[in-house]
């Protein structure tokens, strides 16, 4: 049975998410709340990786929202793609730093699978910091993200957090049909 901080935790997440889907900027008020409570659950379960992601996620939740709200000279952020070396640098720095950290968690620490949850830090940070400027391929990210945390979650008997998560994965899908859609139509419109 999960617990009720699971439960709550979950639910802001996932209102956040789908508004993010959906390219609402109060997705990022939203996600705060989620935010806190995933740290107090991760702290309990001892997945140390994911509560610094939490951390993370709070800071970056800020400036999320003010850079959806006036990112460009004041004005609200477009959708826009990726370069390939821009993303190939970012996934490569994502893997070595993933590796760093799970190797300081797994000497330093008790944690649980710490180069797994290391990975879901990293890409997290490296999808988080793609929604922050508005980049169609932070939801690749999100789908990278939550394939590999549905299983952690489940080996730490996070049931309804890795059922979420499952959610967080066909959302993805949604957001980047939606997000594709919407850069369609305003490439129309210039």
């Amino acid at each position: 049975m999960p617990s009720s901080l699971e439960i709550f935790a979950n639910l802001f997440y996932l209102l956040s998410v789908l508004l993010a889907a959906r390219n609402s900027v109060h997705t990022w008020a939203v996600g705060l709340v989620g935010c806190v409570l995933f740290g107090w659950l991760f702290f309990s379960v001892q997945l140390y990786a994911d509560v610094t992601l939490q951390l993370f996620f709070i800071a970056t939740s800020l400036l999320g929202w003010w850079s959806w709200l006036y990112g460009r000279s004041g004005t609200a952020l477009p959708i826009v793609r990726s370069s390939w070396k821009e993303l190939c640098l970012a996934l490569s720095l994502a893997v070595v730093v993933a590796l760093a950290y799970g190797a300081l968690l797994h000497h330093f620490t008790d944690a649980y699978a710490p180069f797994i949850d290391s990975l879901v830090l990293t890409f997290s940070v490296l999808a988080q910091l793609l929604l922050m400027r508005r980049k169609l391929e932070t939801w690749y990210g999100w789908l990278l993200v939550n394939t590999l945390a549905v299983p952690l979650f489940v080996s730490r008997e996070l049931y309804l957090t890795a059922f979420i998560y499952v959610l967080f994965w066909f959302n993805a899908w949604y957001g980047l049909y939606c997000w594709r859609r919407e850069l369609a139509a305003e490439a129309q419109v210039a």
